[in-house]
């Protein structure tokens, strides 16, 4: 009977364990996220929003101090609580991004002209990111 109780109580501390360490890997992909969206903000070829939704839910999940420091974070806050509320983008945004992203990629693009298949991975991320800020609905 004894045998059986250490057992039992072995399991929980074990799914215990487990559970802290997916909490703790969860924790560090929200933070990568997060530097990515942040490194996103200043170049135009990482989309912002969806590494900072990402981050958000992943914070969501591991840890709510987190997540109410990002929700709240004065910059951060913004790009995910207008995104969750359906707000979408001023158009002067939407304008000034898509000039960034394709004046980035135009210069990356000047200087790996030996690199065919960066030439064309660059053209599709600049395609997708594009698309995905026209589709975003313009906020009045």
């Amino acid at each position: 009977m004894n045998n059986n109780i250490n057992s039992q109580k072995a399991k929980e501390i074990e799914e215990t364990e487990k559970k802290k360490i997916v909490k703790h890997l969860i924790l560090l992909g929200g933070f990568i996220s997060l530097i990515l969206g942040i490194i996103g903000i200043v170049i135009p070829i990482l989309p912002t929003t969806p590494f900072l939704l990402l981050a958000s839910a992943a914070f969501a999940k591991s840890s709510k101090r987190f997540d109410r420091w990002l929700l709240n974070n004065k910059i951060l806050g913004t790009y995910i609580k207008n995104y969750r509320e359906g707000k979408g983008l001023p158009l002067q945004i939407k304008i000034l991004t898509l000039s960034l992203l394709w004046i980035t990629i135009t210069i990356s693009m000047f200087f790996l002209l030996d690199l065919t298949w960066v030439l064309i991975l660059l053209i599709c991320i600049a395609l997708a990111v594009s698309l995905h800020i026209i589709l975003i609905r313009p906020k009045a």
